[in-house]
């Protein structure tokens, strides 16, 4: 069996964090407590693996407003991987360093590259906004993903707000923008793409 091209699989990366109703509590700052994962095989445009990691965080606590919203609890994040240990997942299990990879926005990227020092950034030069592309495909003021999902005509997978579901539902949405023709091909076929 040969190996899948690196450029016919996509890495679909969504983070959830620490959050609060207003500004961080002090000394605490925002952690990614979640990183969800959904493969997209840009030629078949399936999702063909979608995962869940929950991620201990080391310099804040979930707030009962952060809860609210994600569903993720103190006890679970404590059962978590540390940020280390989830960036590790990445490069091993899903090749971040090698795949191109999205995400809805510029939040998930710069999340990742506020813990590098925690440890090395886990993905390659490949990543493309997806919603940055959606934006301009359509001609829309950069919409939130529930309503590019209304705007597309496809369902809303799931629970808001969660990692996985989230990272399922860009990857419908980037389904949806290659089948139409507005995906960038540079994005997933040479380094430094979008």
């Amino acid at each position: 069996m040969t190996p899948e091209p690196l450029n016919a699989l996509l890495n679909v990366i969504d983070v959830e964090a620490t959050c609060w109703a207003g500004p961080p509590p002090s000394g605490q700052v925002s952690e990614i407590i979640e990183v969800g994962v959904c493969v997209l095989d840009l030629r078949t445009l399936e999702c063909v693996e979608r995962r869940s990691l929950i991620v201990r965080p080391e310099r804040s606590q979930v707030s009962a407003f952060c809860t609210a919203l994600t569903s993720l609890t103190p006890e679970a994040v404590a059962a978590g991987l540390t940020f280390p240990e989830a960036c590790g997942v990445l490069r091993r299990d899903y090749r971040s360093d090698l795949r191109p990879w999205a995400s809805w926005g510029e939040y998930d990227r710069r999340q990742f590259q506020r813990q590098a020092g925690q440890a090395p950034f886990p993905f390659g030069a490949r990543h493309t906004n997806a919603k940055a592309v959606y934006a301009a495909a359509f001609g829309l003021p950069r919409p939130g993903m529930a309503q590019a999902l209304v705007h597309a005509g496809l369902p809303l997978v799931r629970t808001r707000h969660q990692g996985g579901d989230d990272a399922w539902n860009i990857a419908a949405l980037i389904a949806h923008l290659v089948r139409r023709g507005h995906w960038p091909a540079a994005a997933a076929a040479v380094p430094g793409g979008h």
